[in-house]
């Protein structure tokens, strides 16, 4: 299911305005481990001891892959949409525009195969997220750019030239 969060924004540039969820790393972490403390206690723990460990990895890895963090900015010319994904390529990143909005998907995938003389690990990890922007009416949607670099996705959605024009003041009089 995808996020959305409506534009426009303040007019404090580089300021977060949309972080994408209330995820709390060390809620999920308590929890992991209350259920760690809980299993403990069942007669079949030690027949798998690490059930509990290797659920703790694969939803915190989730949660990081699921829910990217996402700052909102608006300059005079143009919004600003920066998204941090670590660890991912731009290969594995999609940017959209239909029905007035801004979708950025992306899927990390991660296989990691080691042998040596005494032990083979294999290990797979899979994850993706999506996120939806309603774009403001004042944003020229040909022209919206898109770079990738150092794991970070910047997103430029620029204004028409009628909304990059100054506010025009209009004189109070008194009746």
């Amino acid at each position: 299911m995808a996020n959305e969060t409506k534009l426009p924004v303040t007019k404090k540039t580089n300021e977060p305005v949309f972080s994408g969820g209330t995820w709390n790393p060390f809620e999920t972490l308590r929890g992991e481990v209350d259920r760690l403390f809980e299993d403990f206690g069942r007669d079949d723990f030690w027949r798998r001891p690490f059930r509990s460990l290797a659920g703790l990895e694969r939803s915190l890895a989730q949660k990081l892959v699921s829910a990217p963090a996402v700052d909102v900015a608006e300059t005079d010319k143009a919004y600003e949409i920066t998204a941090e994904l670590p660890g991912m390529d731009e290969k594995g990143i999609e940017v959209n525009l239909a029905n007035g909005g801004l979708t950025i998907k992306g899927e990390k995938k991660v296989e990691k195969e080691e042998k040596q003389k005494d032990y083979y690990v294999s290990e797979r990890r899979y994850g993706s997220f999506e996120r939806t922007f309603a774009l403001p009416e004042d944003v020229e949607a040909d022209k919206i750019e898109a770079s990738f670099r150092s794991g970070v996705l910047k997103v430029t959605l620029p204004k028409t030239a009628e909304a990059q024009k100054p506010a025009k003041k209009i004189e109070v009089k008194a009746a």
